[in-house]
């Protein structure tokens, strides 16, 4: 039967040992960090991330976030490469091998072949003191800290430091590089993400045949057959040259017959449109639409270029059915 234990102070001590690491990590961050970036930033191939067990997961995500930020890269397993997998590093690669004790068997025999294809290696251990932070061109340390596991045998603290070291020189070089949302989308298209950062106006508005417009002076009767023919709620009001004069809504012409217990058919639409509304660019972010509209309690909004011209509508349906959020 196990011994009652006390969870949450557990988790707690758990979560002080690992901050503690990293407390002692930033103490490692000197001029070999800076030289790490440079020889990264230099680098005109891919940046490959080697290690082994649980170094090797570590290893992985670091190279998924240098791949999604704007450094090319993937992840080599070291028994594999010892096997035939070594070919995917080539002369103007990087090599980023982590081992917290810096002595991987697996990545020490792949060391000649490492040396022979002249590609610069950074390593991430303990200390500077193994074989492989000695055979490095920048040895990056984690620095002596106690791991979180009570047995003193579980990479846990050291896997924590590791992670969040990737994670430094990712930004870093991200913030060298310039690198963008709009880049951040180019390599994140699917999902949620990528709905919010690549989804423009442009690609969701209507236009052409399902662009509802009529001319000012159209009657309501005519207005009505427009908005219940293109279905979106609206209809603009332009003039000859397709500039936006306003827009009538079926929200308008709900408050129009409560105001008025009824309302002329010849009436011209220039007289109860809305003038100047709220409009927005084809390039706007759709997320941005999406947000102006709950902020400014609208469902659609005009879409105009640079000299007023109606080129488009967007609804908020058309948002949620598209995925933004």
């Amino acid at each position: 039967m196990s011994q009652a234990i006390n969870f949450q102070k557990s988790a707690l001590e758990t979560l002080r040992i690992e901050q503690q690491a990293i407390e002692v990590l930033a103490t490692q961050i000197d001029g070999r960090f800076d030289r790490a970036c440079e020889i990264l930033l230099q680098c005109q191939g891919r940046v490959v991330v080697t290690g082994m067990g649980k170094s090797g997961h570590i290893g992985r995500k670091m190279a998924a976030t240098f791949a999604s930020t704007g450094t090319p890269s993937f992840f080599m397993h070291p028994g594999e490469a010892g096997h035939g997998d070594l070919g995917m590093l080539v002369r103007g690669d990087v090599l980023i091998a982590i081992s917290n004790s810096g002595k991987s068997d697996e990545i020490m025999m792949l060391m000649p072949l490492i040396k022979h294809l002249q590609v610069p290696l950074i390593t991430i251990s303990r200390d500077e003191k193994g074989p492989m932070p000695q055979n490095a061109d920048v040895a990056l340390t984690l620095g002596q800290a106690d791991e979180a596991c009570p047995l003193g045998l579980a990479p846990t603290s050291s896997t924590t430091a590791t992670l969040v070291l990737g994670d430094a020189l990712a930004v870093a070089l991200l913030e060298a590089r310039g690198f963008t949302a709009d880049d951040f989308a180019r390599s994140h298209p699917a999902g949620a993400l990528g709905k919010r950062l690549l989804l423009h106006v442009k690609h969701l508005m209507h236009t052409g045949a399902e662009l509802p417009k009529v001319k000012p002076n159209t009657p309501m009767n005519k207005v009505l057959y427009e908005i219940s023919d293109k279905r979106l709620g609206l209809t603009t009001v332009v003039d000859d040259n397709d500039t936006l004069l306003g827009i009538f809504t079926d929200g308008d012409l709900r408050r129009m017959i409560d105001q008025q217990q009824g309302f002329a058919v010849n009436l011209a639409v220039c007289e109860v449109m809305t003038k100047n509304p709220l409009t927005i660019s084809a390039e706007a972010r759709a997320v941005e639409a999406l947000e102006k509209m709950h902020e400014k309690k609208i469902n659609q909004f005009a879409v105009v270029d640079a000299a007023n011209k109606v080129i488009g509508v967007i609804s908020m349906h058309d948002l949620i059915e598209a995925g933004v959020n």
